[in-house]
């Protein structure tokens, strides 16, 4: 009886033993399966958390409001220039509105299409914008179009025009004519007798001059010169009867009494008796050179919805118009749609009157 007995519980044991070894080694296998299931969440949770994190930082930085740096404003005039002293008196109105720095970068050369280049080639971010003029915008790709490798139309997006530069046809405080008319009457029946200075061939005045003929009938003779203060010592010397040049230059000597003012391209408060063209009923006006702000085309939506708001409010501060005005310039706000279509034109009425002239190449 002991060994059938011993047989028994040997085989007893034995199947415990395998029984205890197959329970082992299945808590063994679950271990290492639950190690591998952990290992594979912590690896899809990290995986997750990255993706969301670089999700979050994105919608960040495309939610980051512009601006969220300093602007360039790119002035194509010499530091000093009457360009540049309003670009800067802009630039700082326009930081204060946008709540960050707009720096004022003079950038001259090539008749003003230098630094208005360096804006066509800049990103189409916002970070860089045009302070610049008519000549870059009009009368360059006029009589130069080979020193221009921009398309105004094509290159530039309007932001918003800023002000002109009332010329005035000005004479001797002495000269036997009292207003326009009778400088017209004059001219017609004594042709070429009254001379003209300008600030060159090719000039606004220049133009002006043409339209001045063309509308009344007068004729002048146009003695053009290199710019500066020689187009108006020319006059008190002498040696011209009238000039056409911008009113800031001519000022000063009406003030002291050696000039007279007969006629503005834009009417302006310090001069509330002299006419313009229309005003005398002429049917066209002078073109006035302008200052503009500009970007580069293609500048975002987002970016243009806070910029251009921004522009007409800088553009019109009360406290800078007033100071601008008392340098001599006609401060007159102009939306961007108007001023992409007063400088086209512009452009159509000076290169019509350039072909006249075989100014234009």
């Amino acid at each position: 009886m002991a060994k059938p007995f011993q047989e028994m519980v040997a085989k007893m044991v034995a199947k415990r033993i395998k029984g205890i070894r197959r329970h082992n080694s299945l808590q063994v296998d679950q271990k290492v399966e639950r190690r591998k299931v952990m290992k594979r969440s912590f690896f899809l949770v990290g995986l997750f958390l990255v993706v969301c994190g670089l999700g979050m930082g994105a919608s960040t930085t495309l939610a980051q409001p512009y601006p969220d740096h300093p602007i360039q404003l790119i002035i194509p005039g010499a530091a000093g220039s009457i360009l540049d002293i309003a670009g800067r008196i802009v630039s700082e109105d326009l930081g204060k509105l946008l709540g960050q720095q707009v720096i004022p970068v003079a950038k001259p050369g090539g008749g003003f299409t230098l630094g208005t280049d360096a804006v066509v080639r800049s990103k189409k971010d916002g970070y860089t914008l045009a302070y610049t003029n008519s000549p870059a915008i009009v009368y360059a790709r006029i009589l130069n179009p080979e020193t221009v490798p921009y398309d105004p139309d094509k290159d530039l997006e309007p932001l918003g025009l800023h002000l002109f530069i009332s010329t005035a046809i000005a004479v001797q405080a002495n000269a036997p004519w009292k207003d326009f008319k009778e400088l017209v009457d004059y001219a017609k029946k004594n042709p070429g007798k009254v001379r003209v200075s300008t600030p060159g061939v090719g000039t606004s005045g220049h133009f002006q001059i043409e339209v001045i003929q063309s509308l009344t009938g007068a004729q002048f003779s146009h003695v053009p010169f290199k710019g500066g203060e020689s187009v108006i010592t020319a006059v008190l010397g002498g040696h011209v009867e009238m000039t056409i040049d911008a009113i800031n230059k001519i000022t000063p000597h009406v003030e002291t009494g050696k000039m007279r003012v007969l006629l503005m391209s834009k009417k302006m408060a310090e001069y509330p008796k002299v006419p313009t063209l229309q005003e005398l009923g002429y049917k066209e006006e002078l073109v006035s050179d302008f200052f503009a702000m500009y970007g580069p085309a293609g500048l975002p939506a987002e970016v243009k919805k806070v910029l251009i708001p921004a522009i007409e409010k800088a553009l019109k501060n009360p406290e800078s118009k007033a100071k601008l005005e008392k340098l001599g310039f006609a401060v007159d706000y102009k939306s961007p749609a108007e001023l992409k279509k007063l400088a086209t034109e512009h452009y159509e009425i000076n290169l019509a009157i350039a072909k006249k002239l075989g100014l234009s190449k």
